[in-house]
């Protein structure tokens, strides 16, 4: 298992929070999400092969942007 941080702009509420967490149970082998409006951040857990740039195609389908944290 692996976890991804990515900071994400534009988020301002829980429904952005359901939005990107549905959009990103989508993407193959994730296993938990957590996202923060308050802070911007979105946890990513699942198995080693996740893949960043699917994650966030999925945040900007959501229709936000995002960037993966060092």
């Amino acid at each position: 298992m692996t976890t991804n941080e990515f900071q994400v702009t534009g988020m301002t509420c829980g429904h952005c929070e359901m939005s990107i967490r549905e959009e990103v149970a989508e993407v193959p082998g994730v296993e938990d999400i957590q996202v923060s409006a308050q802070t911007g951040v979105l946890l990513v857990t699942g198995s080693d092969s996740l893949d960043d740039a699917q994650i966030l195609a999925a945040v900007t389908e959501a229709g936000y942007s995002a960037v993966r944290k060092a």
